[in-house]
């Protein structure tokens, strides 16, 4: 089962600056619980987890054309999908657009989606704080 979550949020900020903000993947870590990122060749590993126990979701950049759009793939056992994110100028600043098709094994996507945009949203807020 897949859950289709789409946050879009407006910002006071140049283009440049959302997308900075945006591809911070070393910050997406910090604010998200007990997570934390790791670079890889072609894109990043997030490690979420308490010593021992934990899981790896690792992801793959697939398309990168900044500063407007990136996609990427989702390569995990147990987290599988994809995630967009995109920025356009907007007046006053920038529209910021995350948007992810993510699935849980043996999860319903009635649980998945909400528990998702809750983190995602309190994520991309975290990232375009003023």
């Amino acid at each position: 089962m897949v859950a289709l979550i789409e946050i879009v949020r407006g910002v006071p900020f140049t283009p440049e600056e959302a997308w900075r903000r945006l591809t911070d993947w070393e910050r997406h870590g910090d604010l998200v619980p007990l997570t934390r990122v790791i670079r890889t060749a072609g894109g990043f590993t997030a490690r979420t987890g308490l010593g021992p126990l934990g899981f790896d979701d690792p992801m793959e950049i697939v398309e990168w054309r900044e500063p407007r759009f990136c996609r990427l793939e989702k390569r995990g056992r147990l987290v599988r999908g994809w995630a967009e994110l995109s920025v356009v100028p907007a007046p006053g600043g920038s529209e910021v657009t995350w948007r992810e098709e993510i699935g849980v094994p043996g999860v319903p996507d009635g649980l998945t989606r909400p528990a998702a945009r809750l983190l995602f949203a309190r994520t991309l807020d975290g990232l375009l704080r003023t």
